[in-house]
């Protein structure tokens, strides 16, 4: 089976061209999975200890209007957004999402580049970076996001495989070491702060295969490296596929084979509002060392299940997260991302 597996990872993807820029900052309307994944660390200034946490995602979802409707205000498509904020010394998690069919300037996603509105939450490519805008329970945030480096292709020139047979994969590409600039209202009080962010766009047909959930993290090295790792699991628990690459100032992008990817949990945390038991603290071995992923708290679940309004209806746990080296020592900050351990990962 090993035999096999590797086999069919060295066949001819079906796409190998690489991604097209700046098209491809933008949706890809006929394709069935698509989203925009934007999370940060902020604080008094860039290269202090962080004190919020920040997530604003964007998914593209189709129809229910047929694609070919002649009317402009048909519902070809849906976007529904996730926003949330974790105060790390308070140990506080707050969030939100929105569920609205698309309507030209106020609900879309552009075709050509990034722009992405639902409402008031806005995310758009401006120059070498981005802007983004959005609001929630107690809180609302503007934020400038710069980047002089290229996007960090995953897989195969953007080709990111999740699984051995030819149809299992998206196209994928991440923003990381996003240098941002934050104004930030929390309960009515104004902050103005700084820090790193992280983008990840990627979009599908259907690449879960036998997989019913996943791990991931985007970490941001306080060195100026860039980690990726992720694994998708089946229902038993045994891994299906996993991957991740490491972006290194001056070196060319390394992409990691399943094989040379291990993430074991150390602990869980049981959520005592969804009785959720989530993987909070990792060992994680890759290319990039034996390290160490430790949530910043653990109450940091998001349930976005059915609650009298439309809404996702998943249940999932995505917080901020330190990465440390096998002594210890802290090397860098980003957001770990937890499905199918409770109720349905998003999208599926």
């Amino acid at each position: 089976m090993k035999r096999r597996t590797l086999l069919l990872a060295a066949l001819p993807l079906p796409v190998r061209a690489a991604l097209n820029f700046p098209h491809d900052f933008g949706a890809h309307p006929a394709q069935a999975i698509e989203w925009w994944y934007l999370t940060g660390l902020l604080a008094d200034r860039d290269g202090a200890a962080p004190r919020y946490g920040f997530q604003l995602t964007f998914f593209r979802l189709p129809g229910p209007a047929a694609a070919d409707h002649p009317s402009g205000l048909a519902a070809k498509g849906m976007l529904l957004g996730h926003v949330a904020l974790s105060d790390l010394t308070a140990g506080r998690h707050r969030h939100a999402q929105r569920l609205l069919r698309t309507v030209p300037g106020a609900v879309q996603a552009r075709v050509g580049d990034c722009e992405l509105r639902l409402r008031d939450w806005t995310l758009k490519r401006d120059g070498d970076g981005y802007r983004a805008a959005f609001t929630g329970p107690g809180f609302s945030a503007e934020l400038e996001l710069a980047t002089p480096d290229a996007p960090l292709l995953q897989g195969d020139a953007g080709i990111s495989r999740k699984g051995p047979e030819p149809e299992q994969f998206s196209r994928y590409y991440s923003r990381p070491q996003l240098v941002t600039q934050a104004a930030l209202t929390v309960d009515g009080r104004r902050h103005s702060l700084a820090g790193r962010a992280w983008l990840d766009h990627e979009w599908s047909d259907n690449y879960l295969g036998n997989a019913t959930g996943w791990d991931w993290l985007g970490i941001n090295l306080h060195d100026g490296r860039a980690l990726t790792l992720f694994q998708l699991r089946r229902a038993d628990g045994s891994r299906d596929w996993a991957g991740g690459s490491l972006r290194t100032p001056g070196q060319t992008d390394r992409n990691f084979a399943p094989q040379e990817v291990e993430m074991t949990p150390l602990r869980h945390w049981t959520s005592p509002a969804t009785g959720g038991r989530w993987p909070v603290e990792w060992r994680l071995k890759s290319p990039a060392g034996d390290l160490r992923l430790v949530a910043a708290f653990d109450a940091q679940e998001i349930d976005a299940r059915y609650d009298g309004r439309p809404g996702s209806g998943v249940l999932y746990w995505e917080g901020a997260a330190r990465l440390l080296d096998a002594q210890g020592r802290q090397l860098g900050w980003g957001y770990l991302e937890l499905t199918g351990y409770a109720g349905k990962p998003p999208l599926v």
